[in-house]
Formats: structure tokens, sequence, C-alpha cells
């Protein structure tokens, strides 16, 4: 690949309890009331015991495909260093989606939300997974995505509840073993994984060494289908759209899903020749494996293919293999991201290890095979920033004042303004990843891009309100100034950690404001223009907030996170040093003699508005 490819974070997620085989016909339900005569058969072979649906006793559906995948993206997401904000790209496997159209990452796009992104829908059964692996795997190698997202979810319940094989009305009340095989085969779940082009900053990555896979359909007849009957001639008959009705269709039993199982056992041999021909290649030495991750959907099938390598000279070592079918249940496409999802966030593998990963396919006799190396992390682990815990001498928002009921009051509602925004604040993306400690060179830029733009601002709002206040309150128009005076510089020190980190100090000096700085200034310099607009105390009160009481946090924590020297975080340290005296001329504004009810109140709904948009422009960073 001409970019190394990195699988920085995967999730998962398995809707409902595990089932136990004995509780597999409470969820999909009874043909005609009687028990089956194949489950026993099929369960004693495949080795699975226990398993996850997404329909309840009732045979309800409890959750939408795209629900699955949604869920397994936010648990990847979670562990990984991007935000879904930064996707640039969604791709999807499934065997089946909740709508026929369109696409399913149209669909998974709509509930997952994140930015316009291209998007990509793999259609298949059990190889589609690794179909989207690859396809996400080249975008980013040659550059055209970054940080793409890559989801298999498979919902296949909702074709094996026993209402769906009693509408079938072919004089027969048995259901066909090719039918109701699967019924005690597949199950339910979804699989994630974030591919970008560098590796986790503080957790191990697996590194896409390479991704093979080949479709034989050209040789062999379909295995495994929904929408037709394969007829006495191998072909198949008319297809479930070409039915007088789709009550027809279904009386005929067309939208059943079929296994074909006289040809599964060519599917070992196919898969093992694939393996074969890639060592013939030089891609696979069978001694480089530390991991062995094979798809097969039942038990009965890894011995048959340890018995084949065998055969052909190679042994690799039974500690060696892992699989989680018996637990999970043969998810399909979803599979074997569930298997490296256990693997590695369950802390089993180590940097330097090789993972060989199978996956064989009945349904269109397609092989896929990868080969992934685990990576350090690109930095020390880093310690996350806590943004709650705070010293007991960092707890008090304001002075206390005994004695003055109106200012008690305020201090209580000021109070409370700034928990409910400490609070949002853990969640803006930014700063939610530099809380995880995975905060990059890239995030720092963009910050100090949008906190130049504050500070420039911010000294000129406060000029202007010093204007705008009248001559009976003339020492507070000096605080005023001297307050603007204080910050008006502050920007070189924002422009001076840019160039630092190899940006041009033109870039950061004529960057354009986002639309959350938009609002943000607009909100101050409206605010400003008011005669005596002391109401403004508000927005001190949460911008110098943030300096005496945050600033120097968040600078140890980039310091460390990128390995950083002191004076690539002054303005950060300088503030948290400095802005406590900032509080204190707030505090004396307050006990000067201005504060009435109605000032108190405009106060209060002052801060509240800066709050928000000031996390409105931390969360909408580079959108101009």
């Amino acid at each position: 690949m001409p970019q190394d490819v990195f699988i920085t974070a995967l999730g998962k997620f398995l809707p409902g309890d595990p089932i136990p085989n004995e509780q597999i016909e409470d969820y999909l339900g009874k043909v005609r009331g009687k028990p089956s005569r194949a489950r026993s058969r099929v369960l004693a072979q495949n080795g699975i015991t226990q398993r996850h649906y997404a329909l309840d006793r009732e045979q309800r559906t409890r959750f939408r495909n795209w629900e699955l995948a949604v869920h397994a993206i936010q648990d990847a997401l979670g562990r990984s260093p991007i935000t879904l904000g930064e996707m640039d790209l969604l791709v999807t496997a499934t065997t089946q989606a909740d709508l026929v159209l369109p696409g399913f990452a149209s669909q998974v796009h709509r509930a997952l939300g994140g930015p316009a992104c291209e998007v990509s829908s793999i259609q298949g059964i059990c190889s589609s997974g690794m179909q989207a692996l690859r396809a996400a795997s080249l975008q980013v190698a040659s550059g055209e995505a970054s940080r793409a997202i890559v989801c298999a979810s498979e919902l296949v319940s909702r074709l094996l509840k026993a209402a769906h094989y009693e509408e079938v009305s072919d004089g027969s009340n048995s259901v066909p073993f090719e039918a109701e095989f699967l019924r005690w085969m597949l199950s339910d779940g979804a699989g994630a994984a974030v591919l970008q082009d560098r590796p986790h900053p503080s957790r191990p990555s697996l590194k896409v060494d390479w991704i093979d896979i080949r479709s034989h359909a050209n040789k062999y007849e379909l295995g495994m289908y929904v929408g037709a009957h394969r007829g006495p001639d191998g072909g198949f008959g008319t297809g479930w759209i070409d039915y007088p009705s789709f009550t027809e269709a279904a009386a005929a039993g067309v939208f059943t899903i079929k296994q074909d199982i006289r040809r599964l056992d060519s599917l070992v041999a196919l898969g093992v020749d694939g393996f074969f021909a890639l060592m013939d290649q030089g891609l696979l030495q069978p001694a480089e494996i530390d991991w062995c991750l094979i798809h097969y959907s039942s038990l009965h099938f890894k011995q048959p293919i340890i018995d084949l390598l065998e055969k052909g000279g190679v042994r690799i070592p039974q500690e060696r293999w892992f699989s989680n079918l018996s637990t999970r249940g043969n998810t399909g496409c979803a599979s074997i991201f569930l298997m490296l999802e256990e693997l590695v966030n369950e802390g089993r593998v180590r940097p330097g290890e090789r993972i060989f990963c199978m996956v064989p396919e009945s349904g269109g006799f397609i092989t896929c095979y990868a080969m992934l190396t685990v990576v350090s992390p690109t930095a020390p682990q880093r310690s996350a920033l806590s943004l709650t815990t705070l010293p007991a001498s960092e707890t008090a928002l304001l002075a206390p004042s005994p004695g003055d009921p109106l200012r008690e009051k305020l201090v209580r509602e000021l109070t409370h303004v700034w928990v409910d925004f400490e609070g949002k604040l853990q969640r803006v993306p930014i700063l939610e990843k530099l809380s995880r400690g995975v905060f990059s060179v890239e995030d720092y830029q963009a910050l100090l891009i949008n906190l130049r733009q504050q500070v420039v601002e911010g000294s000129r709002w406060i000029a202007r309100a010093a204007s705008h206040i009248t001559e009976e309150h003339l020492a507070l128009r000096s605080s005023f100034i001297r307050h603007a005076r204080d910050e008006h510089r502050d920007y070189e020190m924002l422009e001076r950690h840019y160039v630092s980190l190899g940006g041009r100090q033109e870039d950061i000096a004529h960057a354009p404001k986002n639309i959350g700085s938009e609002a943000l200034s607009a909100w101050m310099f409206h605010r400003a223009g008011q005669d005596n607009p002391f109401d403004l105390l508000g927005a001190m009160f949460i911008i110098e907030g943030l300096g005496s009481r945050v600033a120097r946090r968040w600078g140890l924590a980039i310091r460390e996170q990128l390995g950083l020297t002191e004076d690539q975080v002054r303005f950060f340290l300088y503030h948290g040093e400095n802005d406590g005296s900032h509080m204190e001329r707030l505090e004396a504004a307050l006990g000067s003699g201005i504060l009435t009810p109605e000032l108190a109140a405009r106060i209060v709904k002052t801060a509240k508005v800066t709050a928000r948009l000031y996390l409105l422009q931390l969360e909408e960073l580079g959108n101009v």
C-alpha cells in the first residue's frame, strides 16, 4: 500500500442478553407450534453455546440494523483518537439492510449523524465485512481519506422467525432442512473499526499489511441465498420480485434463507487452497502467525481446515487459534470484527504480533484473507485530563459576600451556570480528545487558531464596553481599560505557539472565524455597545473563569500529550497563573454599589449566553 493504514479502534454491539441454546425457540418461535427436529443435530455440530438476537420473546424486532451499526460505531469511537465530526469516509457491510433502498451506508449515516462525507455500501454475506475493510483501507492508503469508519452489521433473526416459515403453503407441515439449518446457525451483532493513516497515540493499533479477496462464483454455484428456489438443474426459478404478488412469493417460500449444505465441504478446500497460494506468493509465512482468526460458521469445519493445512505442511499451534463462535454465534460479516474487537480490547495482543484473518463465504464462494500487525502507540501512555476534580482553593467561583443577600443570590446563580457550562465543556469533541489522552498536533493548531481570534476580539470588545461607561462610573471604566490593556497582546503568544508547531504565522494571523466565533464576537460587541454594559461581568465570569480554573490544566495536558516544551503552552500557563487577578476585578465591580436585582438578572443571562456561544465556537472548529 502506498501509505500505511492502521485500525486505531474497534467496537461492538450485541443486542440483548446472551441467549443459551435451550431458549432459541423462545425467541425465534416454534414453526406451527412444534419443536424443531433438526435443532439439536445442528447445535451439536456447530459448537455455539449462546448468541444474541435483536428480537424479544414475542418475535418483535427491538433494534433496527442501522441501530446495531450505530451502537458499534459509537463504541469504537469511544476508544478512538478521532471524533465522529472528523469522519471523512463511512463504509458499511451487511447481508440485509432495514430498507431495500437506499444503500445501507446512507441508512447508517442518517442514524449516526456526523459530517457530510463519502459513503459506500457493501452488500453480501460473510465476506462483505472484509470487502468493506479493504475498500476503506485502499482509500486511506491512497490519501483519499484519513479518518474512515468501517462497520459490519447483521440482523438476520428477522428472517428466522417462525411466522415466515408458516407463510409457506406448499402442502407440507415440515421445513426443508436447507431452510431450517440456518435457524440454528445465525445470530445478530455488529462490529466497527476506525481506520487512520497513523497509529493510535496511546493504545495499540493494527497495521493493515495486506488484504486479499477472491470470488470463485465463476466456478461454483451460489450456496446461500434468499429470493428464489433452486431448480433441479441447479439454476434459480422465478425471483421474488417477479411473482404476481408478494403474498404469492411468501407462500412459495422464496423469502426463507437457504443454505445448500452439500457445497460447504468444497469451501474448506477452497479456503485452504487460497492459504497455500498466499504462501507461494510470499505474502504469508505460517511461522510468523501469532494469532489465527478464521471465520468458520460451525466448529464442525475447524478440524477439516487443520487437517488439510497439515497435509500441506502447515502446522499452527492450537494456542494461536482464536475464535469466539461459541459465545457470539455466527454473526456473518460482523464475525471477524467481533473476533478482532475481543482480541484487542481485552488486551491479549502485544506489539509486534501478527494476526492472520480468513473469511470464507459459502454464498458466493468468496475467500478473504488479511494480515495485520500489532503496533505500539505513537507516544507514551498519557494521563487523562479531569475538568471536574478541582482543589478546594479552585472551587470558589467568587469571593463570599456575607450580609449581602443580592450578591449571595447572584453567586449561587452564577455557580449553577458555571457547573452546567463545565459539564458541557467536557463533551466538546476537541476537549473530549484532550480528556481521553488522544490530542494531536493538528488539534492543538486548530485550537490555537480559534483562541487567537477570540483573544484579539476580546480586548476590542472590552475597550468598546469601557467607552460606553458613563462618567459617574469612572472607576469601573478605568478597570475595563486596564483589563483591555492586559489582554491586547496575548494573541502573540498564540502565534508563537502555532509557528513552533510548524505552522506559518500568516496562516494563523489571517484565518477566518468559524461560525461559532462569529456568533460569540457579534454577541460581545452587541452587549458592549449598550450604555453602562455591566452585564458583561457575566461574560467575564465565564471567560476569565476558564483562565483561572482550567487553562493551566489544559496547558499541562497538552504539553504532556504532545511532548512539548513549557514555552509552547505558555499562553495557558500564563492565564492559569494571572487570571485570578482578573477575577478580583470582577469581584470588586460587583461590590462597587452598582448591583441591582435587574442587573443581577442581566449578568446571569449574559453569562448563560456567553457560555453557550463559547461552547459553540469550540464545537465548530474549522467550520468557516
